[in-house]
């Protein structure tokens, strides 16, 4: 018990929520009971949304402040959303999946239209394997519990095989590119805006994106408790993200100029991801919801989470 809070206070710390939680903030607001929504966020398109203060314009209005806190990762979000530290954030397919399985109090609020092609299955330059049924018996990188792990179950079946035909290889981001240019792996699975550096910095080669078997959606969380006191501000932050996305629809040169600097890669990367992306966000749906459950039964099947789950748990109160 001991070795495990401390492996979770030293990844707070890393993150910066040790920061949060040390300053009490979110205490003390709670006391005044005044109205506030703390975002936290990835470096993305939420930077782009803070740098503009739109979201506070709209919400001053309601009474409500907007404090903001950057995370290196979306698991380290969903725990600062675990023990109370912020009430709004971003995050991929997977990460709430299993933060579900775990108990959290999590509920989605809102989603993005599909972006299928920030995700694929990558081949070194010059590689002799042509076709995603070429992987079997290979080794192949991924990020275990993550969105090209259930990208790479898909799309194997599409191409008849299943997920136990290669060896999985699980490495984080930065280390399975390593191996990807060191010949130590065979193929990598991944996504933007890493994917779009090893096209264009390793020429790797898309074997498969996850067009047509996934839809590589990014959702906005919050908890259930602050979604129902709250549902108006949520509204709020949903449509302002929207309004973030159709910006970015309509000035792509200048998103990915933006976004360089923001994430520090070269600008030719961030107008490949910038390109390929798709743009829209809505509060979320029955459907949507749906979708995720597949991929938490997919989840279990493979016996990642220790349960099986009702994605509809997650559902806000108002669509509930």
């Amino acid at each position: 018990m001991t070795s495990n809070f401390s492996s979770l206070r030293r990844r707070m710390v890393a993150s910066g929520l040790g920061t949060v939680l040390a300053a009490g903030l979110p205490p003390a607001l709670a006391q005044k009971g005044d109205r506030v929504l703390r975002v936290g966020h990835q470096k993305g398109w939420l930077s782009l949304l803070k740098a503009r203060g739109t979201l506070e314009k709209r919400l001053a209005p309601l009474g409500v402040k907007v404090t903001w806190t950057e995370f290196n990762a979306g698991p380290v979000q969903l725990e600062a959303l675990n023990v109370g530290s912020i009430d709004f954030g971003d995050v991929g397919e997977a990460p709430p999946i299993f933060a579900q399985a775990a108990g959290a109090p999590l509920v989605y609020v809102g989603a993005t239209v599909p972006r299928p092609q920030l995700e694929a299955v990558v081949v070194p330059k010059g590689s002799a394997i042509q076709s995603v049924a070429e992987l079997k018996g290979l080794r192949v990188a991924l990020n275990k519990g993550s969105n090209v792990h259930y990208l790479l179950v898909k799309v194997l079946e599409k191409h008849g095989l299943h997920y136990r035909d290669v060896q999985p290889v699980f490495l984080a981001p930065p280390d399975a590119r390593a191996a990807f240019e060191k010949g130590a792996v065979d193929a990598w699975v991944i996504w933007d805006p890493f994917l779009a550096s090893a096209q264009k910095t390793l020429q790797a080669c898309v074997l498969a994106d996850a067009t047509g078997v996934a839809n590589n959606r990014a959702y906005y969380f919050s908890s259930r408790d602050y979604s129902a006191r709250n549902a108006d501000v949520l509204r709020v932050a949903i449509q302002e993200v929207d309004a973030i996305d159709k910006w970015i629809a309509a000035h792509k040169a200048e998103a990915a100029a933006e976004l360089s600097t923001v994430l520090g890669l070269d600008r030719a990367v961030t107008e490949l991801f910038v390109g390929r992306a798709g743009y829209g966000t809505s509060l979320v749906s029955r459907d949507i919801l749906a979708e995720q459950q597949v991929i938490a039964d997919t989840f279990f099947d493979l016996k990642l989470i220790p349960r099986k789950l009702n994605l509809q748990d997650a559902a806000p109160v108002d669509l509930l």
